[in-house]
């Protein structure tokens, strides 16, 4: 594997966050690590799987998640819309679905919230986006090509997802320039030959065949939308994304959205009859609903507990050592739930761990600590990265 390929692929992701676990264990970092509190989370957590999921029948990680939320399944109203569409046509559409939407995904901040006509009623957070960004797609008002997500602006996002004064949405800028950057992706016609999201089915059964390795999409993803990201780290010309320059470990990555993207993508491609390999390769998302769980359950705590108050940019040192910590213990933890559950790596990938456990038990926890559900760390989002 060449060191490009090694900067885009989760191995890549495992490597940093193990280098900061065995640092954290050697008082190394801005956290200290309590393995107290380490049977205690695993429990919690797999009383959250249990009481979400008792007959563990759980979907991936995904973006298809919300757009469920509150027991509506509104993929049957995709679905509909488009009856007699082939399967991979199928998968092309799902893909123009959730390629923006996964984009537009980062934090909405506390105060924001959508109604949704249809249900009459009101989304918050994740699954809040989740069902703006369904009915802007769905409803046709942003077309899903090259030429419609260029030319979306702030005022016609912020209008799509009812923000106003009183109805406040984190990032709206960034998210707006993220569609824009998409765009403009599109237009690259090694990835997406008719300009369009859902191209990139084509690309993958043209580079793999029907049976993709899931490590192969995400290099897809990584390949295709990096341009998107605000520039960071660069290596051979090639935008890396949620890659980061730590001041005592160098390059340290997480691929939070492009590798929620990929869990996002693997159910369309399943459901158009293709075969998906090695899920259990991707690793957990570096996001603070996962890592507020770590935090909260007291797994890991600040060295220095004013840090708690204080707001922090995804740059900072303290961040990417949460960061790193949070996919090195969900990948601790999702052994032991895979123990207690009595399932192997490929019958319970980390994609379900997430799902059923650790991102539901991240935000019960939150809850239980604080009445506005925020997490335990305040962030500095530009809507690019969390």
């Amino acid at each position: 594997m060449n060191k490009l390929d090694h900067y885009l692929s989760p191995a890549f992701v495992r490597e940093g966050a193990e280098l900061v676990f065995a640092s954290t264990l050697r008082g190394e970092t801005k956290f200290l690590y309590d393995e107290s509190k380490f049977k205690p989370t695993v429990d919690f957590v797999l009383d959250v799987i249990r009481e979400n999921y008792p007959d563990l029948d759980i979907p991936f990680h995904s973006r298809w998640g919300h757009f469920r939320a509150g027991g509506t399944d509104r993929l049957k109203w995709l679905r509909g819309r488009h009856a007699g569409a082939d399967p991979l046509e199928m998968a092309r559409i799902q893909f123009d679905l959730v390629i923006p939407s996964v984009l537009l995904d980062a934090g909405a901040g506390p105060d924001w919230k959508y109604f949704e006509t249809e249900t009459q009623k009101n989304y918050s957070r994740s699954e809040g986006l989740g069902v703006a960004s369904f009915h802007l797609l769905h409803s046709g008002k942003l077309s899903a090509t090259s030429k419609g997500l260029k030319n979306i602006t702030d005022t016609e996002l912020a209008s799509a997802f009812q923000v106003s004064p009183e109805n406040p949405l984190v990032g709206v800028q960034g998210r707006t320039g993220l569609l824009n950057q998409l765009g403009k992706v599109l237009e690259n016609a090694t990835f997406f030959a008719d300009q369009r999201p859902g191209s990139l089915v084509d690309y993958l059964i043209k580079t793999q065949g029907r049976v993709i390795p899931a490590r192969e999409v995400l290099r897809a993803v990584l390949l295709a939308l990096g341009p998107i990201w605000p520039g960071r780290v660069e290596y051979e010309g090639v935008n890396l994304g949620d890659v980061w320059n730590h001041q005592s470990f160098g390059l340290i990555g997480f691929h939070k959205l492009s590798q929620w993207m990929t869990y996002s993508l693997l159910e369309p491609l399943m459901e158009a009859g293709l075969t998906i390999t090695g899920v259990q390769e991707l690793t957990g998302l570096a996001e603070y609903r996962n890592g507020g769980l770590f935090l909260d359950s007291e797994l890991i705590r600040f060295k220095d507990p004013a840090q708690a108050d204080e707001p922090h940019s995804p740059s900072t040192d303290l961040i990417l050592e949460w960061r790193a910590l949070t996919v090195a213990l969900l990948d601790r933890v999702g052994v032991e739930v895979q123990k207690s559950l009595g399932r192997t790596p490929d019958e319970f990938p980390l994609a379900k761990v997430l799902e059923g456990g650790t991102w539901w038990a991240g935000r019960k926890i939150a809850k239980l600590k604080r009445n506005s559900s925020e997490p335990p760390i305040r962030i500095r989002s530009d809507g690019t990265v969390f």
